[in-house]
């Protein structure tokens, strides 16, 4: 039968990709926490520093620092010093562009 063909091909393409879509799985349970979205919507629009985030977003540093920690860990945001300060961007425009399209998506 044709369907068992199209089943196969699709149960061997989800085998040999399986420790893909962990990764995947993973990087959505990033954007599951309502703060580190709003932290990543900020850093769409400027790199900011922790007490900036914190002032923006009204909770503590502490917290802030927890959530960046995160982030940074998944590799959704970069860091660098100026001064005594650390700024931190999005990584890349991928970042953005899962933002952007979870925006559009939701909008519709």
């Amino acid at each position: 039968m044709e369907n068992e063909s199209v089943v196969s091909k699709i149960q061997g393409a989800i085998t040999r990709n399986s420790e893909l879509f962990e990764e995947l799985a993973n990087l959505y349970k990033i954007f599951g926490d309502a703060s580190r979205v709003k932290i990543l919507c900020a850093l769409t629009q400027s790199e900011m520093c922790v007490s900036e985030i914190s002032e923006f977003l009204s909770i503590t540093q502490s917290a802030v620092s927890h959530q960046l920690r995160i982030l940074k860990t998944s590799n959704l945001v970069k860091t660098r010093r100026n001064g005594k300060s650390i700024i931190y961007s999005l990584t890349d425009d991928h970042v953005r562009t899962i933002i952007d399209c979870g925006m559009e998506h939701i909008a519709e």
